[in-house]
């Protein structure tokens, strides 16, 4: 799935070189890129970069990349094309332009990227952010820098400090990553490639920044990682925690209502966690917890180390801690060797799960990893069947879960306001999108609200009675 998401906090005082240059950031991809645009732009903003949403009016313009969807690199590549025409056109007129390449795409392609379109000045991968701000200073300086080695150092440690008008620009809720990387290997992913193996922010760096984004009006935190229930991080007494501590932790913090986090993997969901579900008010019933697959044979190839049947235990075993939980998912169809039997095995884990909310998708080999290289790929005609079944299922699944949301009371956490004039939209507990009338509160304001009605993406509340 790709998103552009241009975010940009707003500048900081500005060292004499860089000021009143902007920054465009273009986010592709997951919220941990979402994240990291954000982290880039506050680094960038402490240089002198100030934000816009206009490209071409930009001094700057990053594109943060994802390498999870086949073709890719193709899509960067095309984009590239596009500004070097506009480079070339600023050029002539006597402006300057920057273009930088970030992401898992920067981290797989390295120098590649400036062979290829050499009208890029920078490319940077994911393990390097802290180093971004020297990285544009020597591209201003005329060097053409590539910076995708991993740092030895945790780059959480390097990257400035949020600052609060920056995290009020953004709105009541907000990503905080707290683990990357991937020590998995399942047979068809990248993200270890190019997100490096599994790492663990500490306890008092998360809290921390937990506060300042409570301090700035956060209501509602999502713990982001690419297997961020594989979180365990050194806390303040020396000893390691858990997430399910951890969540105990922030939910202490005055001002965060709502706590979330996604991604999460099937082995690593433990006792403490699931004890968390059952005992934390704070930690909303939802829960995104990818199979890929519901057949055993696939499921080894994929090198997912558990059995469908492992899988739906732990389904069972959350849902007796949190009965009203809804589970979110993810599958591929499609993937090398899969036969008619073993997808139907998937159609039966999603019909036995139920899930609220859950993403599909065609395997696409990705260079580099064990599944491209796998015999009996299968055929595209195939793979489009398949998944137009398995999202017709999904879909339904979702509608259902909507309609029984009708005539049930619940809070809503106001986040913006409406497209049309006197709407509010806030998040279920669900995390669906829910519109009501102006009238139920203030951006920010946590009110109780009834479902009238379900749309196709979203559902239609009214003031509720105080409970």
């Amino acid at each position: 799935m790709e998103r552009a998401h241009p975010q940009m906090p707003e500048p900081a005082a500005a060292p004499s070189g860089s000021a009143g240059k902007k920054v465009f950031v273009k986010t592709y991809g997951c919220q941990m890129n979402v994240y990291d645009s954000q982290r880039m732009a506050d680094a960038l903003a402490a240089d002198g970069y100030g934000p816009t949403e206009i490209m071409e009016e930009a001094d700057l313009i990053l594109l943060n990349t994802c390498h999870i969807r086949e073709k890719a690199a193709e899509k960067v590549y095309s984009a590239l094309g596009r500004l070097r025409q506009l480079k070339e056109e600023r050029a002539l007129a006597g402006r300057e332009t920057l273009i930088g390449v970030a992401g898992c795409v920067a981290q797989a392609e390295g120098e590649e990227i400036i062979r290829r379109s050499p009208a890029v000045d920078l490319v940077i991968g994911p393990q390097t952010y802290h180093r971004l701000a020297s990285a544009v200073t020597r591209a201003r300086g005329g060097e053409k820098v590539v910076e995708t080695e991993y740092a030895i150092e945790d780059k959480f440690e390097h990257l400035p400090a949020l600052q609060r008008k920056a995290v009020r620009a953004r709105g009541v809720t907000a990503f905080l990553t707290v683990q990357e990387g991937c020590d998995k290997f399942c047979t068809f992913c990248v993200v270890p490639y190019t997100r490096g193996s599994e790492v663990s922010r500490p306890v008092v760096q998360i809290v921390a920044e937990a506060e300042r984004l409570a301090e700035a009006g956060v209501r509602e935190i999502t713990l982001l990682g690419q297997n961020v229930n594989a979180w365990h991080g050194a806390g303040p007494d020396g000893s390691e925690w858990g997430l399910g501590q951890l969540l105990f932790r922030l939910a202490e913090i005055p001002g965060i209502a709502r706590l979330r986090y996604t991604t999460s993997h099937p082995r690593d969901m433990d006792d403490a966690l699931i004890a968390a579900h059952r005992d934390l008010g704070t930690l909303m019933p939802y829960l995104h917890l990818p199979v890929q697959s519901g057949s055993d044979r696939i499921l080894k190839a994929m090198n997912r180390r558990h059995t469908a049947a492992d899988y739906l235990r732990l389904i069972d075993r959350i849902r007796a801690a949190r009965p009203d939980i809804a589970m979110s998912g993810d599958f591929i169809v499609g993937f090398p060797g899969e036969t008619d039997a073993d997808f139907e095995d998937t159609m039966r884990l999603i019909k036995e799960v139920t899930y609220a909310q859950a993403f599909s998708f065609k395997y696409s080999p990705r260079p580099g990893t064990p599944g491209a290289d796998l015999e009996f790929q299968v055929s595209e005609a195939v793979k489009d069947e398949r998944l137009q079944k398995l999202q017709a299922l999904l879909s339904r699944q979702q509608s259902a879960f909507a309609a029984s949301l009708v005539g049930r009371d619940m809070e809503l956490l106001l986040e913006k306001p409406g497209r049309m004039p006197g709407q509010r939209v806030g998040r279920s507990p669900w995390l669906q999108p829910v519109i009501v009338d102006e009238t139920a509160g203030e951006i920010g304001d946590i009110v109780n609200v009834r479902i009238t009605q379900a749309g196709s993406n979203s559902l239609f509340a009214e003031i509720g009675v105080p409970a």
